[in-house]
């Protein structure tokens, strides 16, 4: 089975005529399969919904195309398939049809879980080629996943990035993988040799600077004046209202986290159980200095309702969140 698919690429893998990208990570998904439609170089190709796909469909859609020269079935989120249409697909991963290659995306839950284990168990046959390919894309969500995604990209694009430049990038431009994938080719494009930190700070202008994750840091350190200075040159350069409140949230459930941790717990450890890198639980622990559970409990209330401001509810999405940032300071006293 591959792995992470679309960080590697999947195109210079040996095909096969079916393949499912399995997980939730919907742009190495979508990636994986725009590369296996490209490698197929096949003009006819049929692109669906496994919730429109009606029972006896499949059979037309593999028939040999009038034209010749092999055609592409591409089924998305297959897990969504009726039951006469998945049975369809189940017998069809046994006897897969000459000149066609399927492609199905699956969430990798329990729903269709009947066509998944089929597809899987169809890997195990015995036979001297490859008939089904599973491509894993599982959620890429701890902090390590994506400077291992960062560093994957620019090797992508012919080049290298040292660790202080992928969390730089991270920093600046946030944890969302096309945007991040984007960054990466353009930075890639735009820099000669190897890209460093110095050179994404540059490119973006201070963005990397000014971002969600520093605001929450300066509101959780107590520093008031900093931290809406921070917040007003994040909106102005264009970070979204709420990545800001998530950084928010993110950081004072990290107090709350690290701050109920047995004493003696190692950073690396305590990095393991909470999913961040072990340097940011080293910050956290400094930053805990002055706060009480009860000030913590304030603050995530404080986030709480800043959320919904920002999320459609409120008037002002800049007025909730330095507002959210003044209680968040004014709790870090708060010892009861």
């Amino acid at each position: 089975m591959a792995g992470m698919a679309g960080v590697a690429g999947v195109a210079t893998e040996a095909s096969a005529p079916v393949t499912m990208i399995v997980g939730e990570e919907e742009f190495l998904a979508d990636r994986a399969v725009r590369e296996l439609v490209a490698a197929a170089g096949a003009d006819d190709v049929h692109d669906l919904d496994g919730a429109a796909l009606g029972p006896g469909e499949l059979e037309s859609l593999t028939s040999p195309s009038l034209f010749g020269g092999g055609s592409v079935v591409v089924i998305r989120a297959a897990q969504n398939t009726g039951k006469e249409a998945a049975a369809d697909l189940t017998r069809y991963l046994k006897t897969p049809a000459e000149d066609v290659t399927l492609i199905l995306t699956h969430a990798g839950g329990a729903k269709g879980k009947d066509l998944l284990a089929a597809a899987k168990a169809a890997t195990k046959t015995t036979a001297k080629t490859t008939t089904v390919r599973i491509i894993e894309c599982p959620k890429i969500t701890r902090f390590a996943e994506r400077l291992e995604f960062i560093r994957a990209e620019f090797r992508r694009a012919g080049t290298r990035a040292d660790d202080g430049a992928a969390r730089a990038l991270l920093d600046a431009v946030g944890s969302d993988l096309r945007e991040l994938a984007a960054a990466c080719d353009q930075l890639a494009a735009d820099t000669d040799g190897p890209v460093t930190e110095a050179a994404v700070s540059t490119y973006y202008r201070g963005r990397a600077e000014a971002t969600g994750f520093s605001v929450a840091d300066r509101a959780v350190e107590g520093h008031l004046a900093q931290a809406v200075e921070q917040l007003r040159w994040a909106l102005a350069t264009g970070v979204s209202p709420v990545l800001i409140n998530s950084a928010l949230a993110s950081g004072v459930r990290l107090l709350g986290r690290v701050g109920a941790a047995p004493r003696g717990v190692n950073s690396a450890a305590l990095a393991a159980e909470v999913g961040a890198p072990p340097w940011k639980i080293d910050r956290v622990k400094q930053q805990l200095r002055g706060w009480h559970p009860a000030g913590i409990a304030v603050a995530l209330a404080a986030v709480a309702e800043a959320d919904a401001q920002v999320k459609g509810e409120g008037v002002s999405a800049a007025y909730a969140l330095e507002r959210a940032i003044r209680r968040i300071v004014a709790a870090r006293n708060v010892n009861r």
